[in-house]
């Protein structure tokens, strides 16, 4: 049985995804995108076993360690107990997704306001602001059937989300999922910018300014080029975990 107090029973690359996964907790509690006790962040762990890192249940998100990181497998099952429990209503999006989109090594999912009145819509996110732009072919959209509890469920959920970044649970909420935890963090942030101008935009009077396929799919293109080769998504998360650290000193 594995002591995670001891850094030296974990590898120097399992050690880094729980820490930068448990400042991703802190950084959705920190902009205020969590939900108390609920919702997760998940992150794959290398290795050919799927198995991934989750929050342990009961803990708010600014409560949580790299070594309270729960470890299971895609059905949910502890793989190592370090005295915490996972919150089994996680397993079902988290463990399929993990398990059959081997490019999905983080995934989070939450309910922003935004997201959730975003996903009350029938038509779903808008592609005519700045941050819905570039969320252009990258949304599946999945039927409500309730909480996210049932074997059953997986299967379409996973047929919904096929090969999108964003599946956007109706009714519910919103998960995201990336290559790395960074890029998983800049997608969120930018989904729940997409949502806010959303709710405003609508809530106003006057036309709303539609964008042409081509622009969409332009900026589609451009903000994928800016993260990967420009490094984006690490600086951005960078510097929103210094900007949190700045703000908890005062």
């Amino acid at each position: 049985m594995m002591n995670l107090r001891n850094p030296l029973d974990i590898s120097s690359e399992e050690a880094q995804l729980r820490s930068d996964l448990t400042d991703f907790y802190h950084l959705v509690e920190y902009f205020g995108w969590d939900e108390i006790i609920f919702n997760h962040i998940s992150v794959r762990v290398p290795g050919p076993d799927h198995h991934y890192l989750v929050n342990p249940f009961g803990l708010g998100y600014d409560e949580i360690e790299p070594r309270m990181l729960v470890k299971v497998d895609t059905e949910g099952r502890l793989v190592e107990d370090n005295g915490y429990k996972a919150n089994p209503a996680g397993f079902a999006l988290h463990g399929v997704i993990h398990a059959n989109r081997p490019d999905a090594i983080c995934v989070a999912h939450a309910h922003t306001l935004a997201m959730s009145a975003v996903a009350n819509k029938a038509q779903g996110f808008s592609h005519d602001n700045f941050y819905g732009a570039q969320l252009t072919g990258r949304i599946g959209y999945h039927d409500f059937e309730g909480i996210t509890l049932y074997a059953e469920e997986k299967g379409r959920m996973l047929a919904s989300l096929g090969d999108k970044d964003v599946l956007v649970l109706r009714n519910h909420g919103v998960a995201v999922c990336g290559p790395d935890i960074p890029s998983t963090f800049m997608l969120l942030w930018i989904v729940e910018r997409a949502a806010q101008v959303q709710m405003l935009s609508q809530a106003m009077q006057g036309d709303q300014i539609m964008l042409s396929d081509a622009v969409r799919q332009q900026c589609v293109s451009d903000a994928q080029r800016i993260s990967k080769s420009g490094g984006a998504a690490r600086m951005l998360f960078d510097a929103s975990v210094r900007r949190m650290r700045r703000d908890r000193r005062r």
